[in-house]
């Protein structure tokens, strides 16, 4: 985590964690992770075909976002969702910036090597 905030908790280094890892990560009962999915769509836990729910750093980063609005800030469901989607809005622009300039980069490397 590269900006350490107060209600970021260290989240160990794997790429999927089952429900109950992430319960214990949050310190919130599964029940609520459930929950949330549903209020919250930036929650997206991958399915596996067991029926699992797995879960990614990025979903726990939000989680654990969301605890800290409605937990010590007090927000509400509905604020703090809209809370959520407008930083995801504002963070947006400059995600599809840095995604054209690696795809035109990568064209031009993909082009070099097509020349050679």
């Amino acid at each position: 985590m590269q900006d350490q905030k107060p209600y970021q908790t260290k989240i160990p280094d794997k790429f999927y964690f089952k429900i109950g890892e992430v319960s214990k990560i949050a310190e919130l009962p599964s029940h609520v992770l459930r929950f949330w999915e549903t209020e919250f769509k930036r929650i997206k836990p991958r399915r596996t075909e067991s029926g699992q729910r797995s879960y990614t750093k990025k979903d726990i980063e939000i989680i654990l976002e969301i605890k800290h609005l409605l937990y010590e800030k007090k927000f509400t469901i509905d604020g703090a969702r809209k809370y959520i989607n407008a930083k995801a809005a504002a963070e947006s622009p400059a995600t599809r910036r840095f995604l054209e300039d690696l795809k035109t980069e990568l064209s031009t490397i993909r082009n070099m090597l097509d020349d050679n």
